[in-house]
Parts: structure tokens; C-alpha cells; sequence
């Protein structure tokens, strides 16, 4: 049987989906080592001053670390100043600990309608894009 090129054409797609399926891999998903679990354990709100907002957030399991709970931080954080009706916030403090697996982060942050002044500022839309893009759960 012949197959001309008009009629394998439409099939194109398909195959080289299937042949990208063949790739090879980096190490990471697909290679049977799948990615770290990190379990999200909540987030614990507490609104200091109109402006001002605590976030205690904690996180477990295989690939929490110092950095993990600080982006579980500032994803709660980006949510609950779009909630507010706010569209930033700016980082005033993190403090970070660790004790029998689990990660914890007591962080304080401003939120504002307007970008605020200093360098650790968040965008909430474009933050809290990030953090579901990154299956970070926010508030």
C-alpha cells in the first residue's frame, strides 16, 4: 500500500505529537521521579492596622524548604489584597522556621491600591497568576 503525502498530511499533527511523547526526557516528570509534594497546611490572617496584614502560612512534605514558604506567602498575601480591593502589596518582613518537617512563615505585608515605594513590591493580579500557574494555593 502506497500513502500518498496528501493523505498522510492531515495525520502530520497527530504523529508528531506522539513522536514528541518520545522526547527525550530533562529527569524530572515522566521519568518516573515525579516532582516533589509539598503540602500546603493553610494560611492563618490577621489584619494589624487598615493596611497592614500577617499571613502565617505553613507547608510540609518532600520539597518544602525556607523559599517554598515564603511563595506560599506572598501568593496568600496577593489574593487577600485582591479581595481587599487593592491591586499591590509590599513585603515588610518574613520570619521562617522549620520544626519536624513542617515550614512555617510568619510574614507582614502592606497592601495598597497603588504601587507602593521600595524594591519587594507584588503586583497581586500578576502574582497570583504566577502562584496558580505554580499550583500555589492563595487564601
Amino acid at each position: 500500500m502506497r500513502l500518498s503525502l496528501t493523505r498522510i498530511a492531515p495525520l502530520a499533527p497527530g504523529l508528531l505529537a506522539g513522536l514528541a511523547a518520545c522526547a527525550p526526557s530533562d529527569g524530572k516528570a515522566g521519568s518516573g521521579n515525579p516532582a516533589p509534594k509539598i503540602v500546603y497546611r493553610g494560611v492563618e490572617t490577621r489584619l494589624l492596622d487598615d493596611n497592614l496584614a500577617e499571613f502565617r502560612v505553613s507547608i510540609s512534605g518532600e520539597g518544602a524548604d525556607a523559599k517554598a514558604v515564603e511563595d506560599y506567602a506572598r501568593c496568600a498575601v496577593a489574593q487577600y489584597a485582591q479581595i481587599r480591593g487593592y491591586g499591590f502589596a509590599r513585603h515588610v518582613r518574613t520570619n521562617v522556621n522549620e520544626e519536624g518537617g513542617i515550614w512555617r512563615a510568619d510574614a507582614v505585608y502592606t497592601i495598597s491600591p497603588a504601587l507602593p515605594q521600595g524594591l519587594k513590591t507584588i503586583d497581586a493580579e500578576v502574582t497570583v497568576g504566577d502562584c496558580a500557574d505554580r499550583g500555589i494555593p492563595t487564601v
